[in-house]
């Protein structure tokens, strides 16, 4: 068993889990992979449970009905990570939009240099994404922005979800009361950790576009994002002891 575990949410991945899959675990770390996949009608849980018959000791599958929420994704992939011990939990996409050789600059940032949350950061060093169209990376940054403004957190790119978490940071932040379950979990869950003044580490990466399959952006997630950030900074204004218990 590996110290370190990456969760990989999925659902319509069939292009890309094979692949990714089996660059994680061709890395030079040992990186164990738990997949959550929500009901994929075209098959990717079949391939992954396929792909345990050679990665017995490093590749694990959540099997939900339906889709439920990226949030929700991880939150089950969180609480699985910590009933087995893992020290080091990551998320990372399907899709290669996240380069797996950055998994170990993440790991280092926590275990070399005591970051308690590295996050996998487009904007920390310029912008660096391949193959957006330029208003989805205005989007993209300017949301980025938004999210500062409204929460005082000095993180460039709060929507980012190339994270790693040190066991002990998700052990203290109460994942059943994480309200959000689009893109809008991962401003939460680094609102919360930089509210508990854990030390957050950027690692510069390169975003690329997927290249195989759909996006699943939509503008119900965009929005829950927007408002729910007013949400949220307000219930940890006026009640925070309440919010982060």
């Amino acid at each position: 068993m590996s110290d370190s575990l990456v969760i990989i949410p999925t659902y319509n991945e069939i292009e890309n889990i094979e692949l990714i899959i089996k660059k994680v675990i061709s890395l030079s770390k040992d990186f164990d992979i738990l997949v959550v996949d929500d009901g994929s009608p075209d098959g990717t849980a079949d391939v992954v449970k396929s792909l345990q018959k050679s990665f017995t000791d490093s590749l694990y599958i959540i099997e939900r009905k339906g889709k439920q929420g990226l949030g929700t994704a991880y939150i089950a992939g969180f609480k699985w990570a910590l009933q087995k011990g893992y020290g080091y939990i990551f998320e990372m996409d399907a899709d290669f939009s996240h380069n797996p050789d950055d998994l170990i600059n993440l790991y280092e940032a926590c275990k070399e240099q005591k970051a308690d949350m590295s996050v996998g950061s487009r904007y920390i060093s310029g912008v660096n994404v391949v193959n957006w169209p330029m208003g989805r990376v205005l989007l993209s940054y300017l949301a980025s922005v938004y999210v500062r403004l409204i929460t005082g957190m000095k993180i460039y790119d709060t929507t980012a979800g190339f994270v790693c978490y040190q066991k002990h940071v998700l052990e203290r932040l109460n994942l059943d009361n994480i309200r959000m379950i689009g893109y809008g979990f991962q401003i939460e869950m680094k609102f919360k950790t930089w509210l508990f003044k854990y030390n957050i580490i950027e690692v510069p990466i390169i975003f690329t576009d997927r290249k195989r399959g759909a996006s699943k952006m939509s503008s119900s997630i965009v929005g829950e994002a927007i408002f729910g950030v007013i949400n949220m900074k307000m219930r940890s204004v006026f009640n925070k002891k309440k919010y982060l218990n």
